[in-house]
C-alpha cells in the first residue's frame, strides 16, 4: 500500500471513529431527560345557573285542573319576576297528565283520576338574584303551592360555569411554569442541568364542584405533562 493511501485510510478512520464516539455522546444525552407534571387549579364561582321549579296537582276534572294550573303558573312567575327575574330566563313547560285509573291494576281506590305535574324552569346568568329567590320559595307554599324536587333527586339546581375559555391560557402556562419548576429541582438534585423541552402534552381540563354543599363553586383543575432533556 502507497504511504499516500494509508493516511488517508488512518485519516478515514480517525473521522469515523470521531463521528461514532460522538454519535454515542450524543444518543447518551438524548437518553438523559425527565418527565414531570404541573398542576393548576382555580376555584371560581358559578356564572349560570338552571332551577327547575315543580310542583303537583291531582284532580278529577281535566278542565278544572288546567284551570287551576294556569292559575298557580301565574302566580309562580309573579314570584320570580318579584326576584328580578326576567321573562327570557323564565320558561313555562306544558303539564304533563297521567290518568292514574289507567295506571293502576287490581281493585285500588282512588279520591283523584288525575295527576299533573307542572315545571317552570328559571334559566339565568345572575346566580346571585336567583339564589335569592331559592332561600324564599317558602312564600310559595303561603299561596298552596308546593315545590317538589324528588322526580329530579336530591339536588335539583345545576350550576355552571361557561367563561373556561378566558382563563385557559393563564392556568396552562400556570401549571407549565409549575412543571418546570419541578423539573429544576430534579436537575438540581442530580447534579445536571435541565435542558429543554422534548415533548409536552395538555390534559383535560375538569370543572367540578368544590364540594356536595357548595355547588355553586366550581373547582377547575389542568394537569400538564412535559418531558425536558437533561444536560
Amino acid at each position: 500500500m502507497k504511504p499516500t493511501s494509508a493516511l488517508i485510510l488512518a485519516a478515514g478512520l480517525c473521522i469515523m471513529g470521531w463521528c461514532t464516539k460522538s454519535g454515542i455522546e450524543n444518543f447518551k444525552r438524548l437518553d438523559r431527560k425527565v418527565t414531570v407534571k404541573g398542576l393548576s387549579e382555580r376555584e371560581v364561582s358559578a356564572n349560570k345557573v338552571t332551577w327547575p321549579l315543580m310542583y303537583k296537582e291531582l284532580g278529577n276534572d281535566p278542565s278544572q285542573m288546567y284551570q287551576l294550573i294556569g292559575e298557580k303558573n301565574e302566580k309562580v312567575v309573579a314570584f320570580l319576576k318579584s326576584g328580578g327575574i326576567q321573562d327570557s330566563e323564565i320558561s313555562v313547560n306544558p303539564p304533563t297528565i297521567s290518568d292514574r285509573q289507567a295506571d293502576t291494576y287490581g281493585n285500588e281506590i282512588m279520591n283523584y283520576r288525575y295527576k299533573a305535574a307542572c315545571v317552570i324552569t328559571v334559566t339565568s346568568t345572575n346566580v346571585d338574584k336567583v339564589r335569592a329567590l331559592m332561600r324564599r320559595q317558602s312564600e310559595l307554599m303561603r299561596q298552596g303551592i308546593a315545590i317538589v324536587s324528588e322526580e329530579y333527586g336530591s339536588n335539583n339546581v345545576s350550576y355552571e360555569y361557561t367563561s373556561l375559555t378566558d382563563i385557559k391560557p393563564e392556568m396552562v402556562q400556570e401549571a407549565m411554569q409549575n412543571a418546570r419548576a419541578t423539573a429544576e429541582q430534579f436537575a438540581k438534585d442530580a447534579n445536571t442541568r435541565l435542558g429543554g423541552i422534548v415533548t409536552a402534552s395538555q390534559g383535560q381540563f375538569s370543572i367540578d364542584d368544590r364540594d356536595a354543599n357548595i355547588p355553586y363553586v366550581k373547582r377547575i383543575r389542568v394537569v400538564t405533562t412535559v418531558e425536558y432533556a437533561l444536560d
